[in-house]
């Protein structure tokens, strides 16, 4: 998995708590990235409908409430698919091994269990608990 599910939440919880009007360039800076990269995340954000702009300002605004937007939502808008698929089964196994013929079939199982208890954790979680969560962090660290 690539970094865009983090740094979107990231993003999303600046945009929802920030009192001002972010740019991608403070964006970046905060995430420690270029603009060009914020600008692609942000991009999978609108298409996906979490975050919304204005024509001609600058800045962004979620488009519901972060208690609303669930981690799964975001996972999704960033990875562009409708469903977690985390393991791949290698290609070609012999069909003449005995572990080769039956091996798919013995792991697809779990695989399929462990990518939907990770869709139902990801659901289960908001915005608002990663920024429940920073703000606890904030408070341990003063």
């Amino acid at each position: 998995m690539d970094t865009k599910f983090s740094v979107a939440l990231h993003v999303l919880t600046m945009i929802s708590e920030s009192k001002e009007e972010l740019s991608s360039q403070d964006l970046a800076t905060s995430v420690g990235t270029n603009a060009s990269y914020i600008r692609k995340v942000i991009a999978l954000l609108k298409n996906s409908g979490l975050i919304e702009s204005q024509q001609g300002k600058s800045g962004y605004q979620l488009v519901k409430d972060s208690s609303q937007i669930t981690l799964l939502e975001i996972y999704y808008a960033t990875q562009e698919i409708d469903h977690i698929s985390l393991f791949n089964v290698h290609q070609h196994p012999s069909e003449e091994c005995p572990v080769g013929k039956h091996i798919e079939k013995a792991i697809t199982p779990i695989f399929s269990s462990v990518e939907s208890d990770l869709e139902k954790e990801l659901a289960s979680k908001s915005l608002r608990d990663i920024i429940d969560n920073l703000y606890a962090e904030a408070k341990d660290c003063d």
